[in-house]
């Protein structure tokens, strides 16, 4: 089977797994921790850059970066926060399913595609630097979103959260 197709599919269980823990974590208040260390774990895929056949020319790498921070628009202006019992909580918006769903579905077509002119790797690694360029920017927003409700909410209070 075609390395595209496999891809492909698992793309589409991460991003039903990522809108099941979306609607999960906005029922539990949002924490620095929460909202910061999914990118920093994510960092770690870089690692495929180590070989060859993953590495990216400078107008690839240009192109992934600036495709992932304007799909990142759209995920910022369907984060917000909302207080509740002096609790910091992400608020739930159907439309971050129908975005998410929406841009997994160009990425989809955008790798079936591409996946006529670029090698599996080369494709690989365009995939996960737009993935990265788009989650960096997004999470990097609502930690100062919830940074400026959270010294709103608790002024004098600190938490035991990393601020």
């Amino acid at each position: 089977m075609d390395y595209t197709i496999i891809a492909s599919i698992g793309a589409i269980f991460m991003a039903f797994f990522a809108m099941f823990v979306r609607m999960k974590a906005s029922k539990k208040p949002a924490s620095a921790k929460k909202i910061l260390l999914p990118p920093l774990f994510m960092s770690t895929g870089a690692l495929m850059y180590v070989f060859p056949e993953f590495r990216l020319t400078p107008i690839e790498i240009l192109e992934s970066i600036v495709v992932g921070m304007l799909f990142s628009i759209l995920l910022i202006k369907t984060s917000k926060f909302e207080v509740e019992n002096g609790e910091i909580y992400l608020k739930r918006s159907r439309a971050f399913a129908i975005i998410l769903i929406s841009l997994l579905a160009v990425r989809l077509v955008a790798k079936l595609v591409l996946s006529l002119s670029f090698d599996f790797g080369e494709l690989s690694g365009m995939f996960f630097l737009l993935a990265f360029s788009m989650i960096l920017p997004w999470r990097l927003a609502m930690y100062r979103d919830f940074k400026r409700l959270h010294l709103q909410v608790k002024p004098t209070v600190r938490s035991n959260s990393v601020i």
